[in-house]
Parts: structure tokens; C-alpha cells; sequence
């Protein structure tokens, strides 16, 4: 099984890499496209020169790498991907043959965790439309999809991913609860700046406090992304 995970920045995807990474019967992989969307969009990300030359900058070539031979000969491969980098030009016929799933978080957040490490995030960089887009796109061509919200993990990690994996019909493996702590052999290039607060865990966090406020200049990006996740929200697992 093939297990695409969906999502944007700042939204437990790293911590979901480790717990499906942690199995003994899965593979994972650190979003695989990343450096081909530096080089398609020209962007200048953190570490952006470590990204490049650290993974296939043609889409295609990334494309037949993840629906090639899973690392390790293992039956199960989780591959984290960022719903941004799905740029024109990126194939997605390879998403026909994945379980794909939905990972939400809700806008106040994701805003509020990008701005500590990249400043004013665009409603193009948090993902959300892109996650809407590629859900619709899925549901229309293959009927089915997950989604999964990372608040709902966190209040209840061993009960939302048992749900995930009888959604999935993965069985569950409670190795998924818990990892070492540091980095993994999974990481991108581009942890060292991202992945302080996922190094330093050794399982999930307990559940998030109040919605953290939204500075006034980044108002419309989180105006814009609500009504996509609420949208999305209404068909998460419960």
C-alpha cells in the first residue's frame, strides 16, 4: 500500500511522517517534490540551495520514484506531501494509485506557526486552496478520499489513528504512538530549520489550547483559507 498524505505546512505532517515511519512494515518519504517545486517556481525558500541538490528536480522523475520499488522491500510506503507543490506541470497521474488522505489543521493555526519561521505567508503558501483542489479532483475521478484533522489526532492519538487505519484497511500498529526522539532517516534537506519542535518529541502533543490570534496584516490569507476548511472538515473522520 501507497499512503499520499496530503497537506499544507505547519500541520502535524512531520509527526504523521514519524508514527507511520516508526512501523516496521512501512516506508516513509519527506516530500518528494519539494525540490522540483523550488526549481519550477523559482521561490526562495530556507535552505533552498540544500533542497535542490538533495532530491530529483523533475517532476517526472519524482513522479516514477515514488510508484517505483518501496524503500526496503517493506509492504507499505508513507509518502508526506505539501498540497503547494502540486504546481502546473507536476504530474498527478500517479495519484490513481495511492490511498490518498486529507491532513487539516485550522487556518489561526497554520498562519500562526508559519509566520514564526518564514514571515507573511501567502494563501498560496499554507496550501489550503491547492488541498481543496486536489480532494475535488480525487473524489471526481476515483470516488474516495480521507480527511483527517490534526486537532482531532491530538485529543485522541491511539482512537483517530485506529479510525485512519480501518479507513484505510491498514491494520493498527501502536509502534504508530510514540518514536525517538532527534532526527530520522526519513527527514528532507530541509528539516534543520523546520523540525526543532518534531526532533524534540517523542510522540504526539496532547490537545491544542485556544486559536492563537491572527496578526491584522494576515487577516484576508485566513478570511480566504476558512471556508476551504470548513468545507474539507465536513467530510473528516469523526
Amino acid at each position: 500500500m501507497r499512503i499520499a498524505m496530503w497537506s499544507g505546512p505547519r500541520n502535524l505532517s512531520t509527526a504523521m511522517m514519524y508514527a507511520f515511519g516508526n512501523r516496521a512494515d512501512c516506508a516513509a518519504t519527506d516530500e518528494p517534490f519539494y525540490a522540483a517545486y523550488l526549481a519550477r517556481t523559482g521561490l526562495d525558500h530556507p535552505m533552498r540551495a540544500e533542497i535542490l541538490a538533495s532530491q530529483p528536480q523533475d517532476p517526472a522523475e519524482v513522479a516514477a520514484q515514488i510508484m517505483g520499488p518501496i524503500p526496503g522491500g517493506r509492504p507499505h510506503w508513507y509518502q508526506k506531501h505539501m498540497t503547494h507543490h502540486m504546481v502546473p506541470g507536476v504530474p498527478r497521474d500517479w495519484m490513481a494509485e495511492v490511498v490518498n488522505v486529507f491532513l487539516l489543521r485550522h487556518p489561526a493555526r497554520v498562519i500562526a506557526s508559519y509566520a514564526e519561521k518564514r514571515e507573511n505567508p501567502t494563501l498560496q503558501d499554507i496550501g489550503f486552496v491547492q488541498q481543496a483542489e486536489l480532494y475535488d479532483e480525487v473524489i471526481a475521478r476515483h470516488g474516495r478520499a480521507v480527511v483527517i484533522d490534526g486537532a482531532d489526532i491530538r485529543m485522541d492519538p491511539e482512537g483517530m489513528l485506529r479510525r485512519l487505519c480501518d479507513a484505510i484497511l491498514l491494520p493498527f500498529d501502536a509502534a504508530m504512538l510514540s518514536w525517538p526522539k532527534g532526527p530520522k532517516p526519513e527527514d528532507g534537506a530541509w528539516a534543520p530549520h523546520w523540525y526543532n519542535a518534531a526532533w524534540a518529541s517523542t510522540g504526539f502533543a496532547g490537545p491544542e489550547g485556544p486559536l492563537p490570534e491572527v496578526p491584522e496584516h494576515l487577516q484576508p490569507v485566513l478570511k480566504a483559507a476558512m471556508p476551504v476548511y470548513e468545507a474539507l472538515a465536513a467530510a473528516k473522520l469523526r
